[in-house]
């Protein structure tokens, strides 16, 4: 029944989003007791029983068809990365929860070659949980220049992105607009849950992080859905101040995420983060030189 509750609960949120006129059904101005649609009128849209439509929605069917799938989709005006995710969760229902000791993810050859391509530019890779599995020294600059630039090589010790954005006060701080960035990354975990619905260690993320933030729960309970790609957001740094920053999301075949940051020609903000870059790089040689000639 647990396995069976995600897609419910996603297709619930959904349904009361989206407003009777809004689809062409006239309310008549008669007093709805739910926000949105009714079960019936998802499903006449649909073009499913409205029997059916809400053993669906209470767990009780695991065999919808893709083309049920999609119709319901259509019905509720889902964009493409929630249509995956409604597939995923149905998906999801129809496996055999597999409880296996979590393996830590690791960096493969050719995004290691990308990133060693991208030096200057800062670059974070991201597992499906959001663990940090690897940075450049300007990624590590850019988002946690107040962490040991070592952890993500140590799978105990990773830093984990999610966890840092809402617990951690440097890395909040580092976003003028945080509830637009704190929302996307509840997207993109949520979408996580759905494709690997079996991942204890997730699970018990989102459960942290549900009960140390309550901005969290409330996105959470929400079931928006994000696939990555590009934002532009307003980043203080400490060092050099405001920058706005492209944060531009690749995701691999295997489920990792390389968040590239990059900032207009010849804008301030460029400016700014060549600024940081020549800072670091001057600290990176200064220490070379304090160990190359100890005194």
């Amino acid at each position: 029944m647990e396995a069976r509750q995600p897609l419910g609960e996603f297709l619930r949120t959904r349904r009361a989003q989206v407003l009777p006129e809004n689809v062409g059904l006239v309310a008549y101005g008669d007093q709805r007791r739910v926000p949105g649609l009714r079960r019936e009128e998802l499903a006449r849209l649909a073009g499913v029983s409205a029997s059916y439509y809400a053993r669906l929605e209470q767990g009780q069917s695991s065999n919808a068809s893709p083309e049920v799938l999609d119709a319901i989709a259509q019905a509720l005006r889902l964009d493409e990365a929630e249509r995956r995710h409604l597939h995923d969760l149905a998906a999801g229902t129809r496996r055999r929860p597999r409880v296996r000791r979590p393996v830590p993810e690791q960096v493969t050859p050719d995004v290691v070659q990308l990133m060693a391509a991208l030096a200057d530019v800062p670059t974070v890779v991201l597992g499906r949980r959001s663990d940090v599995l690897a940075w450049n020294r300007a990624g590590h600059a850019l988002f946690a220049g107040h962490l040991d630039p070592g952890s993500p090589d140590r799978p105990a010790e990773r830093p984990n992105m999610a966890r840092l954005l809402f617990l951690d006060g440097h890395t909040r701080a580092l976003y003028a607009d945080w509830p637009a960035k704190a929302k996307a990354v509840v997207g993109t975990l949520r979408l996580a849950c759905g494709r690997h619905p079996d991942d204890t260690a997730l699970a018990a993320l989102i459960g942290e992080l549900t009960v140390k933030s309550a901005e969290f729960a409330s996105w959470w309970a929400d079931h928006r859905v994000k696939a990555g790609g590009a934002a532009v957001y307003e980043m203080l740094h400490p060092l050099v101040g405001s920058m706005e920053v492209t944060q531009q999301t690749l995701n691999t075949e295997i489920g990792q995420h390389i968040v590239v940051a990059t900032t207009e020609p010849g804008s301030p903000s460029q400016a700014a983060m060549t600024l940081l870059m020549h800072s670091v790089r001057t600290d990176q040689d200064r220490v070379l030189a304090h160990f190359s000639n100890p005194t």
